[in-house]
């Protein structure tokens, strides 16, 4: 099976709107759907080690049964992770979606899904895993992870679904923008969604070109498209224009060579991400 739309759940709170937003698009794409779940044995809290105060005979003794738990732990895990993904092949399928294809592997997400990227055609992950805790300010370390070193279209999604009607593109007019702008134009995602673009920088003909560039690329493809020049910093200029047009879903590229890179860069996302309560698509 190839060009797929892989589904990576967990048990955390958004793997029922990974499940939802992977079937809309494995729908839109006319492509197949699978579900992946990863147990990462690694992420397991280790036990105190307090075998040096012990004597040799009860040292031995300790380490066996730690390593009955650790047994223990990783069938639990897997146990856990054949339940979640029966429960995903449950809600798609009574969405009238076929049986997906599901996968359990042992090891890390950011290794699995390496493993099979060239058959990957859309990722669809949450914006936190199992393991992040809900308050915290930072995005999931796999999803960070994952957009660094998957080459291939990621939608990050929030706790709940919503039908993508109003899309907005960051548009700065560098190769991986123009080529996003070129998917949003040509993917069936978006066939019957309004298209909105936003340049942040300073009102110069260079900027209204680009600009002027990606509306006719949009709107060449069949959508109602409608675009902007803004000044200010991309976080809280970006944030305020989805808001000021109830803005559904975001398109960004990663790793471009503008300030809109900052986005997607560095030990932390910013906090325009990190707030986000909308899907974020992510163009390599």
């Amino acid at each position: 099976m190839s060009d797929y739309v892989l589904a990576a759940i967990d048990g955390s709170h958004y793997a029922e709107s990974v499940c939802d937003y992977a079937v809309w698009a494995a729908t839109a794409l006319s492509a197949p759907l699978r579900f992946l779940h990863t147990v990462d044995n690694h992420t397991q809290v280790a036990e105190p080690d307090l075998t040096g105060h012990l004597g040799l005979g009860t040292r031995e003794h300790l380490l066996e049964q730690l390593s009955d738990i650790e047994e223990q732990r990783g069938k639990l895990a897997r146990q856990q992770g054949r339940l979640i993904l029966d429960a995903a092949k449950a809600r798609v399928e009574a969405a009238g979606f076929a049986e997906p294809p599901c996968m359990q592997r042992n090891g890390t997400l950011v290794d699995t899904l390496a493993e099979h990227e060239k058959e990957i055609r859309l990722l669809v992950l949450g914006k936190r895993g199992e393991t992040a805790h809900q308050a915290s300010g930072h995005l999931g370390s796999n999803l960070e992870r994952v957009v660094r070193e998957l080459h291939r279209p990621i939608l990050m999604v929030p706790k709940a679904f919503t039908l993508p009607k109003r899309v907005l593109m960051a548009f700065d007019g560098s190769k991986t923008a123009r080529k996003g702008v070129e998917m949003l134009a040509k993917s069936p995602l978006f066939d019957d969604a309004s298209c909105y673009v936003v340049i942040v920088g300073a009102e110069t003909a260079e900027n209204h070109s680009q600009l002027q560039w990606a509306m006719d690329t949009l709107r060449a493809a069949g959508h109602q498209t409608e675009g902007a020049i803004r000044a200010g910093e991309v976080e809280e200029t970006l944030r305020a224009y989805k808001q000021e047009k109830d803005i559904d879903l975001l398109v960004m590229g990663a790793y471009g060579h503008s300030r809109i890179r900052h986005l997607l860069v560095g030990s932390t996302t910013t906090a325009m991400l990190r707030n986000a309560h909308l899907p974020v698509l992510i163009l390599r």
